[in-house]
């Protein structure tokens, strides 16, 4: 089996990333949107996108963000972590976490969070494994105009 390379995102993993959405959390967001949305992302430097990649392929990916707020140090946020269902369990998911955690103490960052839908349980187990720890449960909301 061929070695994971971690490595910054690219406007050409747009299609890669739109596959990893559909078929890790079920979005359905259009496919070419994904690629702008990507292309958009990537000319801020307050974001982050890592991908992994074996034999040339892209089989996961995180993005993170800056979180600053005025009740804590300066943290990234991930936004979402996608891993394809056959490459689960090979260490893709935790090469993806070092990535953004290597990134968040190179720029001062005092740790990462992230949240988690209620229903993904294998998913709450790795971040526990991973060192991560579980501080509260909330709902989510949203307006959309």
């Amino acid at each position: 089996m061929q070695e994971v390379l971690i490595r910054p995102a690219n406007p050409q993993d747009g299609m890669a990333i739109y596959k990893l959405n559909r078929d890790a959390f079920g979005y359905e967001f259009n496919p070419q949107r994904t690629c702008e949305r990507l292309a958009e992302i990537l000319s801020n430097v307050s974001n982050h996108i890592f991908v992994a990649e074996r034999a040339g392929q892209v089989i996961g990916y995180l993005h993170a963000a800056d979180y600053d707020c005025t009740y804590s140090e300066p943290l990234k946020n991930i936004l979402a972590v996608a891993v394809e269902e056959r490459e689960r369990g090979n260490g893709v998911g935790r090469m993806l976490l070092q990535a953004v955690e290597a990134w968040a103490k190179e720029s001062g960052a005092c740790g990462v969070r992230l949240a988690s839908g209620f229903n993904r349980q294998p998913a709450h187990q790795f971040y526990l494994a991973c060192g991560y720890s579980h501080r509260k449960d909330q709902k989510n909301f949203v307006k959309i105009f």
